[in-house]
């Protein structure tokens, strides 16, 4: 289809969500193409993930660069080369600073597990869990510069019952990685017409 939205996604560990957004783009239902993946951790799988489908990556580590500012510095050089319209977090551990979000202002998106404002930041299925929370959930929201503070675009929600930490897990996963592709279509829709 023509009009794809081109993106990158921006990941540290594992990439089950980004691998949710390149099945979604292989099956038709989200109009995007990834320009390149993104990670802060050369060991990370997500890197795995793209060599599979043959998807350009880039690693670097933050500690190789003299500040924040100068390692942005580098990657808005490697998207706009690309032509990224789109930022998208999926498991990406670093804030986003000041480079990127003047440069793709309200066009960073990232998915958080938890329903925000409730459990922001590192390790939001266990800071559910020690909280014993009725409810557990996903956000995906805007970008901003704090720390899963940003507008709010789709939540959803779901009783925990008592379950352990590996079955609430499961279970964000499973909303996320349809979630996050169906809300990256709606918003790409949206920006085109």
């Amino acid at each position: 289809m023509e009009n794809k939205t081109k993106i990158a996604v921006f990941a540290s560990g594992n990439g089950s969500n980004f691998q949710a957004i390149a099945d979604a783009i292989q099956q038709g239902w989200l109009d995007a193409e990834i320009m390149l993946v993104v990670t802060d951790r050369p060991g990370a799988y997500v890197l795995e993930r793209a060599k599979k489908i043959d998807t350009a990556s880039f690693a670097f580590t933050p500690s190789d660069f003299d500040s924040k500012q100068s390692y942005e510095e580098m990657l808005k050089g490697k998207l706009q080369h690309l032509g990224v319209e789109w930022i998208v977090l999926a498991g990406f551990m670093r804030l986003i600073g000041p480079v990127l979000l003047d440069a793709y202002e309200n066009r960073i998106v990232n998915i958080h597990p938890s329903v925000l404002p409730a459990f922001p930041g590192k390790d939001a299925i266990g800071q559910t869990m020690a909280a014993r929370a009725e409810t557990a959930g996903v956000t995906v929201h805007f970008v901003d510069a704090g720390m899963d503070t940003g507008n709010i675009i789709a939540q959803q929600s779901f009783q925990v019952n008592g379950g352990d930490r590996e079955t609430v897990e499961n279970e964000i996963h499973a909303i996320e990685h349809r979630m996050y592709p169906a809300t990256l279509q709606l918003l790409f829709k949206e920006t085109i017409s």
